[in-house]
């Protein structure tokens, strides 16, 4: 096996233990699926996807590295991505949804699980220095490092793609559970809740590890 292929292979092993472990953008995802259809969440997980790989795309431009060395830049980034996570966290606890059918336009409807995908992983610093971390160690000897960085960004956003449309799959069979009134308002009060708490935690960090 080529050094190229080696790395490729570890990457998307490592890659796809990461996505499929439960944590915020699963929960959004089937929050999204809950209390929507198929199309918003699968919009939703595009979003998450299209954030880790703007993230990608920034670290093999090389300005991944401010975050790095930037107290400053760090910070205001993650003050605002911990104000967009409690913030939207608040709405879902105290006015969660009851119904299935959205309560905005169809299009709007898509267009906002989209943004809310992709502003969850934009606004969170974390995932731009986890990407600094994480992505250059599986650039092998002798090949151009941005373009093989953008390479590994784009097999993860196409792996966390394959895993969301498997969710939600997965889940059509229990949909009619899933669009109950409490059963909605739970999956609301959960992201929520984990939106909060991830959103505190962001806030409190002050510095990466």
């Amino acid at each position: 096996m080529t050094p190229i292929a080696a790395s490729l292979a570890t990457f998307v092993g490592a890659a796809t233990l990461l996505t499929i472990t439960p944590g915020l953008d699963t929960a959004l995802v089937l929050r999204t699926l809950a209390t929507g259809a198929a199309r918003p969440a699968l919009l939703a997980g595009l979003g998450i996807a299209t954030g880790c790989f703007v993230w990608a795309t920034i670290v093999a431009l090389g300005l991944g590295a401010v975050l790095e060395a930037s107290e400053l830049a760090y910070n205001a980034l993650r003050w605002l991505g911990a104000a967009y996570l409690v913030w939207t966290g608040y709405k879902m606890l105290r006015n969660p949804r009851r119904m299935f059918v959205a309560d905005v336009p169809g299009a709007q409807a898509r267009h906002q699980a989209f943004a809310t995908g992709a502003l969850t992983n934009l606004l969170n610093p974390k995932v731009g220095v986890f990407y600094i971390s994480f992505l250059p160690q599986f650039v092998p000897h002798g090949v151009s490092v941005g373009p093989f960085i953008l390479l590994l960004g784009a097999i993860h956003a196409l792996l966390g793609m394959i895993w969301f449309t498997c969710l939600v799959a997965a889940t059509r069979p229990v949909m009619r559970l899933l669009q109950r009134p409490h059963v909605v308002a739970v999956c609301d009060r959960l992201t929520g809740g984990m939106f909060v708490a991830f959103g505190i935690g962001l806030a409190l960090q002050s510095r990466r590890a």
